[in-house]
């Protein structure tokens, strides 16, 4: 059965991976309260993980579309947990975009617009959050960008 994510993704070009098992003592997704609580998801490309640093070796289109990629990483460990029914998003709430990047580095905010715009086009008005976006030392598995988020259920 084809959704309208699913139309969606089509029409931008991009699909969801496996959602990735958790590489260390935690689960990906917490539902409490009527929330779903995603750990932080990392970014693969053709099964390769996104590493680097922002502002090193890394510049801000890499970082936008490593945040994009952990959004769709975000969305498949949502769709697995809610047994394939992306209906049931009421709201993406927030999202805190964590960019591997060099204490110079000022356009975080820009790296995460690749998340954030991409639940904006999956979600429509309900893909609107609130967000963070910062600056870090260093990542799991050296990748360039990490996201978690807080989805609102129906």
């Amino acid at each position: 059965m084809t959704t309208v994510i699913d139309r969606k993704l089509a029409e931008l070009g991009l699909a969801l991976p496996e959602a990735a098992a958790p590489v260390a003592a935690y689960v990906p997704v917490v539902e409490a309260g009527g929330l779903l609580h995603v750990s932080g998801q990392l970014p693969f490309k053709d099964g390769a993980l996104m590493t680097g640093r922002l502002g090193e070796d890394r510049d801000v289109a890499f970082g936008t579309e490593a945040a994009q990629r952990c959004g769709l990483m975000l969305v498949a460990q949502i769709k697995k947990a809610l047994d394939g029914d992306l209906s049931r998003v009421k709201r993406v709430v927030k999202l805190g975009v964590f960019v591997n990047s060099t204490a110079d580095f000022t356009d975080q905010p820009k790296v995460a617009n690749g998340a954030s715009e991409l639940m904006q086009a999956l979600f429509g008005e309900a893909g609107r959050h609130a967000r963070s976006a910062v600056g870090v030392a260093a990542l799991p598995l050296g990748a360039a960008v990490e996201v978690d988020a807080i989805i609102e259920l129906a």
